[in-house]
């Protein structure tokens, strides 16, 4: 019987908190755009993770209020308190 592997990015808030810290590593464009394919790359290629976990993170990051995103969603821009989180994450 297989058993499905765990997924370290299930629970929204552990994705959301992998974004900031992917987010926080980028350098942003004008105005401190990061655009939405720089943070999805890396999530979904080199941690593995799916698509469902990064919607699922992004819409947990920006009701938290650590990301604005744009009303386009072709980027975002990590608030201030999305940049402190970085010193508390618990991951």
């Amino acid at each position: 019987m297989k058993h499905a592997a765990e997924r370290p990015y299930a629970e929204p808030e552990a994705a959301a908190r992998k974004l900031v810290e992917l987010a926080a590593n980028i350098e942003a464009a004008q105005d401190g755009r990061i655009y939405i394919e720089r943070i999805n790359a890396p999530f979904m290629v080199n941690l593995k993770g799916s698509g469902s976990e990064f919607g699922a993170g992004l819409k947990y990051a920006i009701g938290q209020g650590w990301f604005s995103k744009h009303e386009s969603g072709a980027y975002v821009k990590l608030m201030p308190p999305g940049e402190s989180l970085l010193t508390t994450s618990s991951t």
